[in-house]
């Protein structure tokens, strides 16, 4: 599994500004629709990874088709399991300025796997895509912004996990880098929900209630998507 450094709770290395994700909110965040699942180009992702990450890119791709084959009839606790510890033991938690140059990067699956390490952004986009490969559907998983206490402090580090709600209103069960096993939230004291956001809607808070915006202001998501495509994945 991968760890983040000995300080606690890492989304990257700067502190959690409140007042940030306030100004996320109030902007709107635009959402742009992806692609239904089961659209791979296997050969074209064999071919990216190789021309940018070479045969050890390849063998760990090669991986995720395998789990993806595997998984594809599971029922639905194994494939959150194995999705979860299969980025959870292949990803090394490193702050994205150190991982990219950039103090804030979303990387696509294949980015993640290829550098075999990546940031909790990048965790969760891998397997929410993954998980909608299996043909979870979409409307059953959000990425949850969350501000994480570490330790028994006050001080908050931004995070970010990926849910899955079993019905709109039900508690999700949370897939997070930091803890191996997948707990409902109601039982992560330790994180404070921000917003949630999928393909399809944002949720603020705990809300059932979407509050969808069509602006496409979220441009780390946008660009995530357009790489993806290019890729091979969508």
């Amino acid at each position: 599994m991968a760890k983040p450094p000995s300080s606690g709770f890492h989304c990257s290395r700067r502190r959690f500004l409140v007042g940030a994700a306030s100004l996320w909110l109030a902007a709107g965040l635009g959402l742009v629709t992806t692609p239904a699942s089961g659209n791979l180009d296997p050969s074209r992702l064999r071919s990216v990874m190789q021309s940018r990450y070479g045969g050890r890119g390849v063998a760990v791709l090669e991986e995720w088709f395998a789990l993806l084959e595997r998984l594809a009839s599971a029922d639905i606790d194994t494939q959150l399991r194995e999705v979860n510890d299969f980025f959870n033991r292949r990803v090394r938690w490193v702050d994205d300025i150190d991982n990219w140059g950039y103090e804030d990067f979303w990387a696509t699956p294949l980015e993640t796997m290829g550098q075999g390490q990546g940031d909790c952004e990048d965790y969760s986009i891998a397997k929410y895509i993954t998980l909608k490969q299996l043909g979870v559907p979409g409307e059953q998983l959000r990425m949850i912004y969350v501000r994480a206490r570490i330790g028994r402090s006050q001080i908050t580090q931004a995070h970010m996990v990926l849910g899955y709600y079993e019905t709109p209103s039900a508690v999700p069960r949370l897939l997070d880098n930091l803890v191996p096993s997948i707990t409902p939230a109601n039982q992560r004291s330790d994180l404070d929900p921000l917003f949630s956001f999928n393909s399809d809607g944002l949720w603020a808070g705990s809300s059932t209630q979407s509050r969808a915006d069509p602006t496409q202001r979220l441009s780390r998501w946008s660009s995530v998507l357009g790489r993806m495509q290019d890729q091979g994945f969508l």
